[in-house]
């Protein structure tokens, strides 16, 4: 069993026993449930590219990245370096996540706020949209287009956009529909972790233009996402890079910079 197929399975179960403990019923009577949702495909437009900024303390490639930060310095420090949007880990057995860190940053900032984990039940949109997301992932890896297309109408439903996730042709052609606000190309294989930015390049073409592109994962230097700007890419999701630092929101201010000059 591959990485993937493993954190699918755990995924699971943890919502099997979530579902016991906060039902639906619950979680629809949290405050945060009949907020207006902030859209990340209108911040990203903004400007000629946006930066996604994530909030992530480790991952199964790379263990530990950085567990000292507080999420609500690090979501701040963000706001401030300009970037479009937040990309807020929650998977807690694998990247040390949690719903805590969403809505801690929904507390403080009024970016766009990504819920990054791994969706395998409608249960899990419902519960991003009560703790504070603007935006869910649909990784089309572990989703059939019947469940891409269930998942998204109800996030659209709750006023969530959604950014579908893929790594090859066959998942981007399983994916099109309307109810997609973002494509986004992770650079990262999910089985084996190997990462290229080929993939962002290769697949750019594929994915018709009415979908906002987002490149994921792998980058690292200014020079990439200007090639990858002209590749039709719009949103660059970035964390690795930032989080490593001590102050990941200067990290990510002068990175900013650095592209616009």
């Amino acid at each position: 069993m591959n990485i993937l197929n493993k954190i699918v399975a755990d995924k699971k179960a943890e919502v099997i026993q979530k579902k016991k403990l906060l039902p639906i019923s619950y979680l629809e009577t949290s405050p945060l449930f009949e907020r207006h949702c902030n859209s990340l495909v209108k911040k990203i437009k903004i400007n000629d590219f946006g930066i996604i900024a994530e909030f992530k303390r480790r991952s199964p490639s790379k263990k530990n990245i950085n567990s000292s930060l507080s999420v609500t310095k690090v979501a701040k420090e963000y706001e401030e370096a300009g970037v479009s949007g937040m990309s807020v880990l929650t998977d807690g057995k694998y990247f040390s996540g949690s719903l805590e860190d969403l809505i801690l940053s929904r507390s403080i900032i009024s970016l766009p706020l990504l819920r990054k984990d791994f969706v395998i039940d409608e249960y899990q949109i419902i519960e991003a949209k009560a703790n504070g997301a603007d935006v869910i992932l649909l990784i089309a890896a572990v989703l059939s287009r019947k469940e891409i297309k269930n998942f998204s109408s109800l996030a659209n439903n709750l006023g969530l956009e959604v950014l579908l996730e893929v790594h090859n042709l066959e998942e981007i052609e399983k994916s099109i529909m309307p109810t997609i606000d973002l494509f986004g190309v992770n650079n990262r294989n999910l089985k084996t972790f190997e990462v290229s930015l080929e993939t962002s390049r290769s697949l750019a073409e594929k994915i018709p233009d009415q979908f906002l592109k987002v490149s994921e994962s792998g980058i690292s230097d200014t020079n990439s996402i200007k090639e990858l700007i002209e590749f039709g890419y719009k949103g660059f999701l970035i964390g690795e890079n930032f989080m490593k630092s001590d102050h990941p929101g200067d990290t990510a201010k002068d990175f900013i910079r650095r592209i616009t000059q």
